[in-house]
């Protein structure tokens, strides 16, 4: 059996390289300039990148379970890898069309791949603890732009647009690859438990099947606030650094250091959070969140202050990141984890579609000439009706679930 705490760092370093897409504000500016695009179809190149990772999650999750943790994630690899290269290409003869298909489909692929890939096979390893489990899945996918953030900026500045993406490639190549070749499921004869743990809710191979799990309202209503979660922290995301520097005149070095941070909050969030969870319940948690979000996204509006701009938009981006890392172990409080990578590839393709809604609202008001303040107020909004649908689930999300397969 392979030691469970590699298992949990070969995870990260699958999730620390694709999620280096989070960083991609970062590098808007530079390619406007470089190849005359518009921010909108810049920004479309980042939502095509997370669609297809919505997609390609729901779609190839089950294929991905069955072909085990060591081929997904190297088949992420070449998909993430080739993405990488060929928009290297794509940008050294300014072809809009191959940065689309290049970073947005075929990176967008990988990323969808390597994200499933780690999550239940970890949640297997950590069976009395599945939050803090995905938490350690998935924290290095927002821990990515710390590193991704000023690394990107570096490069650009010294090497070029088309040199930093042959180069991350390279990189990425050798972690992805490293990381993949570890990772293995535990086998069945293997115990994963304590012999204290009562519990049945992991038991290998215990659980309902996905397509029974998607026909109940509690799936609906998971993936909306997902959806409205993600919607409205990627539109922040995707734009934290030309927004930074518009809204409080940051210079282009510092709001790539701000994307930086914003990715130590997003991987932290997302296993302080999740770890939170298994102690404070799935469904108290993301209530938290959303009401938090409401305050935080209504005052981020109207705030003129540099100081309380950048607090609030840390404090939102741990909520977003504590979002994604409490989703799987909530859909295994539910379902169990028979086919947990299956059902948690169908609750991303909420991520898909947000991944378009989130920056597309944005650069919708900003360019209406709204500025970014009437976006704001309408993703707190949207949390409104968030909160009240947690809270639906908190009361009713467990009845007539768990005898359909205990």
């Amino acid at each position: 059996m392979r030691n469970r705490w590699l298992i949990a760092l070969a995870a990260i370093g699958l999730h620390i390289s694709i999620g280096s897409v989070y960083a991609w504000s970062v590098l808007t500016r530079p390619i406007m300039v470089d190849t005359g695009f518009t921010l909108s179809q810049t920004t479309w190149t980042f939502s095509l990148a997370i669609l297809m990772l919505g997609l390609s999650a729901g779609f190839l999750g089950s294929f991905a379970e069955k072909i085990g943790p060591k081929k997904s994630g190297l088949l992420a690899v070449l998909f993430w890898v080739a993405g990488l290269f060929g928009t290297a290409y794509a940008l050294s003869i300014h072809s809009l069309t191959l940065l689309y298909l290049f970073y947005g489909i075929i990176g967008g692929i990988g990323l969808g791949i390597g994200y499933i890939t780690p999550v239940s096979t970890l949640v297997k390893y950590f069976p009395n603890r599945p939050g803090f489990a995905t938490g350690l899945a998935i924290m290095g996918f927002g821990f990515a732009a710390l590193i991704a953030g000023p690394l990107m900026q570096y490069l650009v500045a010294h090497v070029g647009l088309v040199n930093n993406f042959i180069i991350l490639g390279i990189t990425y190549l050798i972690v992805m690859s490293a990381s993949s070749l570890y990772l293995k499921a535990p086998t069945p004869k293997e115990p994963t438990r304590s012999n204290q743990d009562k519990s049945t809710m992991y038991v290998h191979n215990h659980g309902m099947l996905a397509n029974d799990a998607m026909k109940t309202w509690q799936f609906s209503a998971l993936w909306w606030v997902f959806f409205i979660n993600i919607t409205c922290g990627i539109g922040l995301l995707s734009l934290a650094s030309p927004m930074a520097q518009e809204t409080i005149g940051m210079t282009p070095a510092a709001a790539a250091s701000l994307v930086g941070i914003i990715g130590i909050f997003n991987g932290g969030g997302r296993i302080l959070w999740s770890t939170i969870s298994d102690f404070l319940g799935r469904a108290q948690t993301y209530i938290l969140f959303f009401i938090m979000e409401i305050i935080a996204f209504y005052l981020l509006s109207q705030t003129n202050s540099a100081l309380t701009f950048q607090i609030l938009i840390l404090l939102i981006i741990t909520c977003y990141g504590g979002g994604f890392s409490c989703m799987p172990a909530y859909l295994a409080d539910l379902y169990g984890i028979r086919q947990l990578s299956t059902i948690h590839g169908r609750i991303l393709t909420a991520w898909g579609l947000a991944g378009i809604a989130g920056p597309m609202i944005v650069s919708y008001f900003h360019e209406a000439g709204y500025g970014y303040s009437m976006a704001l107020v309408c993703f707190a909004v949207l949390f409104i009706l968030n909160t009240i649908i947690a809270i639906v689930l908190k009361m009713y999300g467990k009845r007539n679930l768990h005898g359909a397969y205990e």
